[in-house]
């Protein structure tokens, strides 16, 4: 299962019924699980942990040294999920000492066309990075994010579960889950209503979402009143807690 041209590292361990095409290298420190498939011109440096079931389409660059003029060599990791798909030319750097000193991904994301995630970042389960989507070093992206094309984060900022970022938003500030935001700099523009009834997501949550939305968004409070207002509108629920969690820990300030 291993192309004639591609060079596999005697370091790097492959699981059962891995796939690596033609001119593809496999470096040392890289673990690879059942069921991948490599394209042809990858590359998979290491030290990397790869689960199972991912994908990896042509001229992909995954696990290379992180883009940190403060790193130096030190030996820093990169770790993936399972059934991750990753488009022609997507990028994913490795972390470095001045955080983690790990890049992590969860499982089942579909990475597109040109898509960069930086250093340190870490990615939750179901997403979607469009063409050319770009997260910078520290950023955290939460489950079923959606990144429109174009859209750029700013280092450490964090993206909330649920959101929706239009094409080419330009985000510098953290986005709370939920969301919708366009437009350079990005704004909010309302609940991301359609992704949620595809989730599953009950009348009366999202009822209870759409006060929270308004509260932080129409009523002119400060954030602080908005979190207290929205804690109070259903105490058990959980989406609502997700949120309010997450405006109290918001490092660089939330769109507005």
């Amino acid at each position: 299962m291993i192309h004639p041209t591609a060079q596999v590292d005697a370091d790097a361990r492959l699981g059962r019924g891995v796939e690596v095409g033609p001119y593809s290298i496999i470096g040392p420190g890289v673990e690879i699980g059942d069921g991948c498939v490599i394209g042809p011109h990858v590359v998979i440096r290491g030290p990397s942990r790869i689960g199972t079931e991912n994908r990896f389409f042509q001229f992909c660059s995954i696990g290379d040294a992180p883009q940190d003029k403060k790193y130096a060599g030190e030996p820093t990791y990169l770790e993936i999920g399972d059934r991750n798909v990753f488009r022609e030319y997507v990028t994913v750097n490795r972390g470095t000492t001045q955080d983690r000193g790990i890049t992590r991904l969860g499982n089942d994301n579909w990475i597109m066309i040109g898509a960069h995630i930086a250093h340190d970042c870490e990615v939750g389960n179901h997403t979607i990075f469009s063409n050319n989507a770009s997260i910078a070093g520290h950023v955290m992206v939460g489950d079923h994010a959606i990144l429109g094309g174009f859209t750029l984060v700013h280092q450490f900022c964090k993206i909330g579960a649920h959101c929706f970022t239009a094409m080419g938003s330009v985000i510098s500030k953290d986005v709370p889950p939920y969301v919708l935001v366009s437009g350079h700099m990005a704004a909010p523009h309302g609940l991301n209503t359609e992704g949620l009834k595809r989730r599953g997501f009950s009348p009366e949550v999202l009822r209870l979402l759409r006060q929270s939305y308004k509260l932080l968004y129409k009523s002119g409070l400060p954030v602080e009143e908005a979190i207290a207002a929205i804690s109070s509108l259903d105490p058990g629920c959980p989406e609502l807690n997700y949120l309010t969690d997450f405006l109290r820990q918001a490092s660089r300030g939330i769109v507005r």
